[in-house]
């Protein structure tokens, strides 16, 4: 198993399945409450059919790093971060295969803007690139942010992308926070989408969190 670094009792490494029953456990208390979209959305947002084989299909795709606390055996999550692999027509794919209903409508207008801002900003185009790394959720521990976990998780994952071969990675920030995090690494806001403008057939906003978190925002940087 891949260990990129240990420091200050916090050991990041990369996550396997058989990480996968305590990180959902973990998204759950640590990424879904916080999450603008997730949490603004009045849903059990882990619950829409989509979402959690979503992130069990990331996953698989071995991309994604865990942050675990090394005093207590390794056994316990403090942060993570699910990533996966983003070639072209792959939000669309994802948004063909998601189910269009009420139930699932929050789930489906989140890939909606996430295509809508992909397509926008011409990703693959614009970079001259098939395959994208996408850092696409991450999350600490509440009890341990301000510890620079976040930081250290994605510093973790620019590492893997260059071993893995890619030429891009690209985060997809939803918080004011992730977004400000990614940018001190040296990633740069390629394109964003006000969530004010965003609305739905009827011209009724779909996304309203609480400030600061008032955009979507794609970030990019060169492996």
């Amino acid at each position: 198993m891949k260990h990129f670094d240990t420091k200050d009792g916090i050991r990041i490494r990369l996550m396997d399945m058989a990480d996968y029953d305590q990180v959902k456990i973990f998204l759950r208390n640590n990424f879904y409450n916080t999450e603008p979209l997730a949490a603004s959305s009045g849903e059990d947002f882990q619950k829409l059919n989509g979402e959690e084989q979503f992130v069990l299909e990331n996953i698989k795709q071995g991309l994604s790093i865990v942050a675990v606390d090394a005093a207590n055996s390794g056994q316990r999550i403090v942060g993570c971060t699910i990533a996966c692999r983003q070639n072209a027509g792959y939000m669309l794919k994802l948004l063909k295969e998601s189910p269009d209903d009420a139930e699932h409508s929050s789930w489906r207008n989140m890939l909606v803007l996430f295509n809508k801002a992909s397509t926008e900003a011409n990703l693959h185009e614009r970079y001259g690139v098939n395959q994208l790394l996408i850092s696409d959720m991450t999350a600490v521990d509440a009890s341990m942010r301000g510890k620079g976990i976040g930081a250290r998780l994605t510093s973790a994952l620019i590492e893997l992308g260059r071993a893995k071969g890619f030429e891009v990675m690209v985060g997809f920030c939803t918080s004011f926070y992730s977004l400000r995090q990614k940018k001190a690494l040296g990633m740069e806001c390629i394109h964003e989408v006000a969530f004010a403008d965003f609305l739905d057939a009827n011209g009724d906003v779909v996304f309203k969190p609480p400030a600061p978190h008032t955009h979507f925002h794609l970030l990019a940087m060169r492996l």
